[in-house]
């Protein structure tokens, strides 16, 4: 009988722990034998690519929510950073400084260079005022925003060279996409520093409580510097991916950016109360949300019955994420 328990235990246990990869492979069996197209090579990659541009910063914004903070100026970012790696490359290449194909290098670096310092002017805020993120960074996106419109003077800046378009809309070996290839090394990097790393196990202290992890001798502030940081140089990664799909830079790119971004992780069972979530989550929560509009587009469905779609989804996941929580808290004083 104890075994029988035990068993039942496991099971139940296994079921909450990966109900996301669970949900996710019924939804794609199911539209396997009912949406004609879907199990498909070439659909499969291409619902990769299209997630891409969100998923890089997906695992930037999983760091930064895990240790209590949030971004919602990364919309903005993604737009400036393909203005500034478009106007930088053409501005060299007009004053003859270096031919267009190697200036372009510099206009990418130049967009890292200033996301890494917006993310250095949020954390810097953050911890110096102690004003939420939420704050400063919804601030943010409309300054951000003003400023790529206003270096690229509302026209999209088109100075990139033609071998530039691999980044964003390459294929390797003729059949995977070049930005899926993005999506995987970004994935591959931060689960590695927030699994194997001591720096991944200080974002979880906190995120978890700031307290304890300060008087645990971790330093707070260069912790929640240093996501935010991070979370900005992706979306500017993010930025110059989109750039080179489009081949031009304008401050209309990422609108909305914000809402796929939390979203996923959301999904994926990071908890926005902070020190809850996993990587491994997001990418699934990145997969689940590309499988749904995948879906909804072979079956016709319209822009505005997604929204919808989308809505009730971040609704349920935050529902599950706090019951699931609440649960394990009760578990914890159980014992």
């Amino acid at each position: 009988m104890k075994a029988e328990a035990n068993k039942s235990f496991n099971l139940s246990r296994f079921s909450k722990k990966y109900m996301m990869e669970i949900i996710l492979f019924f939804i794609a069996l199911a539209l396997c034998f009912t949406a004609p197209g879907f199990f498909t090579i070439g659909n499969i990659l291409n619902i990769f690519r299209n997630v891409a541009l969100a998923g890089v910063i997906s695992f930037g914004m999983t760091m930064t929510i895990i240790g209590g903070e949030i971004d919602l100026s990364v919309g903005s970012s993604i737009a400036l950073s393909a203005v500034l790696t478009a106007t930088v490359t053409g501005a060299l290449a007009k004053a003859g400084i270096m031919p267009m194909e190697s200036a372009v290098f510099v206009g990418m670096a130049c967009a890292l260079v200033v996301g890494l310092l917006i993310g250095l002017f949020n954390g810097f805020i953050r911890t110096k005022f102690n004003i939420p993120t939420f704050i400063i960074t919804l601030a943010m996106l409309n300054v951000i925003y003003g400023s790529a419109a206003l270096i690229s003077r509302g026209f999209p800046v088109t100075t990139l060279p033609d071998w530039y378009n691999w980044i964003g809309a390459g294929r390797l070996f003729g059949t995977f996409p070049v930005p899926a290839l993005w999506l995987l090394i970004v994935f591959a990097i931060v689960f590695v520093i927030m699994n194997l790393t001591r720096f991944g196990r200080e974002v979880y202290a906190v995120g978890g409580n700031p307290e304890s992890a300060r008087l645990s001798g971790i330093n707070v502030s260069k912790v929640k510097i240093i996501i935010l940081v991070a979370v900005q140089v992706l979306a500017a990664f993010s930025g110059i991916i989109l750039s080179a799909q489009v081949m031009s830079g304008s401050s209309t790119f990422g609108r909305g950016y914000e809402m796929d971004v939390i979203s996923a992780v959301i999904i994926g069972g990071t908890s926005l109360f902070g020190g809850i979530g996993k990587v491994w989550g997001t990418l699934m929560g990145i997969v689940f949300l590309g499988v749904i509009n995948n879906g909804m587009t072979l079956f016709g469905v319209g822009d505005f019955e997604k929204y919808i779609v989308r809505g009730l989804l971040i609704l349920f996941a935050v529902l599950f994420n706090t019951i699931q929580i609440q649960s394990l808290q009760k578990a914890r004083v159980a014992k």
